[in-house]
């Protein structure tokens, strides 16, 4: 369980995890990748290959179906269930010829697959494809961060299935980003009462932190959307204001606009009209240089953070 180039020669390049137990299929995959210009990590057997994942994350894994111990399927089950390892595209590679066998492998979590013996330019054609398809899905959530709208997305049951990455970060300094930290647990529970209306919120402490859930709503059948704040209003209110030369309230109102909150909400919090909210926010736009009330939340979230 080694990566097979030096860490000083990896940077910028893609790295994929092998995951096998023939040693000529290791050497065979070795070579054809690092040909192609990216980084090898091997594991033999669905163990090792599950410890590694819990010290780093490749950007695409390849993955033997039959191994003695943890098979493929299983051990692509387990990754899918890690909300930091769930959008890793998995490659299966089969001798199985079923139709079947096949259908195991994407019902198990895999993107592709593979039939042995390997055909070179195929193999790497599919993995050039899912390796852009991954950087395009991270690419934009990455753009959701920056533009303000730090996002997780749970089951109907609260359980984590994944999250952008200021909101890994958070989790993390929380304990852990592949499960949600057990303070979430009850004001999730409250959030995701069936019918619940798009926009509620409710705030509690964890961590030091005051955090904010506000519900955007139901993506697929089992997957709702929900966005979190972290609330420091004090002294971020103060950063913004000496950052772009604003007045008390319309740092405060970029602020709340960095949250994600409408005119109308900004002026209940803040206990002025929805008119005045707007005035303070033409002038928040001139002094930033915007136009837009999401490149005005860009600027307060790359501030803040």
């Amino acid at each position: 369980m080694v990566s097979s180039t030096p860490d000083s020669e990896v940077v910028g390049r893609d790295t994929v995890l092998v995951v096998d137990d023939n040693p000529e299929s290791l050497h065979f995959l070795i070579d054809t990748i690092e040909r192609a210009g990216m980084t090898v990590l091997i594991a033999t057997n669905g163990d090792d290959a599950l410890e590694l994942l819990g010290h780093v994350a490749p950007d695409l894994i390849l993955i033997d179906a039959i191994m003695p111990g943890l098979d493929g399927f299983d051990t692509t089950r387990a990754i899918k269930k890690q909300p930091r390892l769930a959008d890793i595209p998995v490659i299966f590679m089969t001798g199985l010829t079923e139709t079947e066998h096949a259908v195991r492998a994407l019902e198990a979590g895999g993107v592709d697959y593979v039939r042995k013996p390997l055909a070179i330019e195929e193999l790497l054609a599919r993995m050039r494809v899912h390796l852009s398809s991954a950087r395009v899905s991270q690419s934009g959530r990455s753009a959701l961060d920056a533009t303000g709208r730090h996002l997780l997305a749970v089951t109907a049951e609260g359980n984590l299935l994944w999250a952008t990455p200021q909101v890994e970060h958070l989790l993390e300094r929380l304990g852990s980003s592949d499960c949600l930290p057990e303070a979430f647990t009850a004001p999730l529970a409250r959030l995701l009462v069936p019918d619940e209306n798009p926009g509620t919120s409710l705030r509690f402490e964890a961590g030091g932190h005051t955090i904010e859930l506000v519900l955007v709503g139901s993506m697929r059948s089992d997957e709702v959307l929900v966005r979190l704040n972290v609330i420091r209003e004090g002294a971020e209110v103060e950063l913004l204001r000496n950052r772009y030369g604003l007045t008390q309230r319309e740092a405060e109102v970029l602020l709340w606009i960095s949250y994600g909150k409408p005119n109308r909400v900004i002026s209940e919090i803040l206990g002025i009209s929805p008119r005045t909210v707007n005035k303070h926010l033409e002038q928040v736009f001139e002094k930033l240089g915007v136009e837009t009330r999401a490149a005005a939340a860009a600027f307060a979230v790359r501030t803040i953070t």
